[in-house]
């Protein structure tokens, strides 16, 4: 899986971006045969106005390799329904480890999909880093780790980010990231609420 890093962007905007910018696609270790499967909204439903109305809505879990499905649908607490949590090595909605993730200077480096990685790259690869007018509360690059941010680490950053664009093209159980059969990079207990009139935070 090695890979030529990528640090040819120079300069990256921070636009305020949020983490569910990448939910609706999240690639999983699939619960029955361990290749890859993939987590997406129930088919059917009609696309979501906003990012965040991606933590609210059902779920599939499908495996091309050996054709488990499981459906899941959010939980509900009165009137509201309660979003996932992003954040950490598992998908959020099932708590199937990801496939795309792997041991970067002895922490764990992990992405949701192919587009994440294209996002992380451009971030980590920038010599130059500037932050849009939006409030980083929510936004991704704000919140990631001080660990991928070091200048000092974004050759091992970028290669890390090059073995999982790698491991996004393979599909075996075989295939799968040795970092993948560890569970201790949870995140934090957040829960939202989605009311008739839109998301709050709880």
């Amino acid at each position: 899986m090695d890979a030529e890093p990528r640090a040819d962007v120079a300069r990256h905007r921070d636009h305020g971006a949020s983490l569910a910018r990448f939910a609706g696609r999240i690639l999983v270790v699939c619960p029955r045969c361990g290749g890859r499967a993939l987590v997406i909204p129930r088919p059917g439903l009609a696309d979501p106005r906003h990012f965040s109305e991606l933590l609210f809505q059902p779920r599939r879990l499908a495996c091309q390799g050996c054709g488990a499905v499981d459906d899941r649908k959010p939980e509900v607490r009165g009137a509201g329904l309660v979003g996932a949590v992003l954040g950490g090595s598992q998908d959020p909605f099932f708590q199937q480890p990801l496939w795309l993730q792997t041991r970067c200077v002895g922490q764990t480096l992990w992405a949701y999909n192919e587009e994440h990685i294209d996002e992380l790259s451009a971030y980590v690869g920038a010599h130059l880093r500037e932050r849009g007018g939006m409030r980083p509360t929510r936004a991704m690059f704000a919140r990631l780790p001080a660990w991928i941010k070091r200048s000092d680490n974004r050759l091992a950053v970028l290669a890390g980010l090059e073995t999982l664009r790698a491991l996004a093209q393979r599909t075996a159980p075989a295939d799968r990231s040795d970092a993948a059969h560890e569970r201790g990079d949870r995140p934090q207990a957040h829960r939202s609420m989605y009311f008739r009139g839109g998301p709050y935070g709880s």
